[in-house]
């Protein structure tokens, strides 16, 4: 199970923690949040002093699998919609570098016009 960094690991944690505090005026005793807070950094302390598992050889391919899976889900284009988008791609990268060309070429005329 992948580990998750963040608000919503701390909070899920606490969360497990949470039913141990009770109400004082019933008796029952109460847990502060201290105790609480205590509690989890030692059980992330103990989880991270175990030793690690060595991995098993079929997860690669159970990890192929999945890719596989996954690629079947994904729409592709047709032919028309990649020739289209082919076109897009060009014209905006040909509109771009005519920009940067005019800046460039505007910069330098400006600079030589002044130091020159």
């Amino acid at each position: 199970m992948a580990k998750s960094k963040g608000k919503n690991s701390d909070y899920k944690a606490a969360s497990q923690y949470s039913a141990a505090k009770t109400d004082d005026k019933k008796g029952k005793k109460t847990t502060s949040t201290m105790d609480r807070a205590q509690k989890i950094a030692n059980d992330r302390k103990k989880k991270k002093n175990q030793p690690n598992k060595p991995k098993e050889k079929g997860k690669v391919k159970a990890y192929f699998k999945g890719v596989k899976l996954e690629m079947k889900k994904v729409v592709w284009p047709t032919k028309k919609e990649l020739g289209s988008f082919t076109v897009v791609v060009l014209c905006t990268c040909a509109a771009f570098a005519l920009l940067f060309w005019g800046l460039d070429s505007g910069t330098l005329a400006a600079i030589k016009a002044i130091c020159f």
